[in-house]
């Protein structure tokens, strides 16, 4: 199943995503929105509750990112061996974790924008992970039951301004740089997300292109690291870090550029696109 959170005429919803239309269940009562519905555990409800909900089509909707109001967004650095090696960055034992700010968020067709204080504007295809049922100390071999489903990240960067310490914080938090969508293709159509692939491609010319069975740190792996150190809300998102290939590791580096459209595809889940626009 395919959930989504969008805006209509009427306001923020959320719904069932069917072919070229969306089930709009922003009317069921306690349940304001898809985060809630995570939480209230209730996703598997929505099949009956979408059989008498109103239709829209898909051309008069907005895709907001799919959890709009996460509790968190952890982001892991250097997860592929190529984007290791491209970056230099030493082997470590642990995940590399960095945080993202919900308000930076975009959804699907929404533009990326690249601020007026830099042109280093850089593009990272991540599969996303949201988490369904929330915990401290999840042990890997739990940690695939905590999840509520997938989605597709473009967890762009100031590069620059990620450059500027060690630490990556203010690169990865300029307003608009986060795009998250289309939707979320709920857990059980994903038997195993290291049997994915990430492609990256700008202005349709392939970037990045890696399986997820390649990352330094799999997911079960990163769900119980966090979860010892942080406690895990229903919604929260974990970014899984990117593959190599991106612009600031090109000769000549690559950035992204006003009137660029830059995709993220993730087979068995969808492609999130989105154009750029400056600030």
């Amino acid at each position: 199943m395919k959930l989504a959170s969008f805006q209509t005429g009427s306001g923020a919803s959320w719904g069932v995503v069917d072919g070229d239309s969306v089930v709009d269940l922003a009317g069921l009562p306690a349940i304001a929105d898809l985060k809630s519905a995570i939480a209230k555990e209730a996703l598997s409800q929505v099949a009956d509750w979408a059989k008498d909900a109103p239709r829209i089509p898909v051309a008069d909707i907005r895709w907001l990112p799919v959890i709009p109001n996460p509790c968190k967004i952890l982001c892991v650095g250097h997860n592929y061996e190529t984007h290791r090696q491209e970056t230099g960055r030493a082997k470590a034992d642990h995940p590399s974790i960095f945080v993202r700010f919900a308000d930076s968020q975009i959804g699907h067709g929404d533009a990326i924008i690249r601020p007026a204080i830099s042109t280093m504007l850089d593009y990272e295809g991540e599969l996303a992970v949201v988490i369904g049922r929330g915990g401290a100390n999840i042990s890997a071999a739990d940690a695939l039951s905590h999840i509520a489903g997938y989605s597709i990240y473009n967890d762009a960067s100031v590069r620059d301004w990620q450059w500027h310490t060690s630490q990556f914080t203010p690169g990865k938090n300029f307003p608009g740089t986060g795009a998250f969508g289309p939707w979320l293709v709920t857990a059980d159509e994903i038997a195993d997300p290291s049997a994915l692939r990430v492609t990256t491609r700008l202005n349709g010319e392939v970037m990045q292109d890696q399986p997820t069975e390649d990352m330094l740190f799999p997911i079960p792996t990163i769900i119980a690291y966090l979860s010892q150190f942080t406690l895990l809300y229903p919604g929260d998102i974990i970014v899984t870090g990117t593959p190599g290939g991106v612009g600031a590791k090109r000769e000549p580096p690559v950035w992204m550029k006003p009137g660029d459209v830059v995709e993220v595809e993730i087979p068995g889940i969808g492609i999130l696109k989105n154009p750029v626009r400056a600030a």
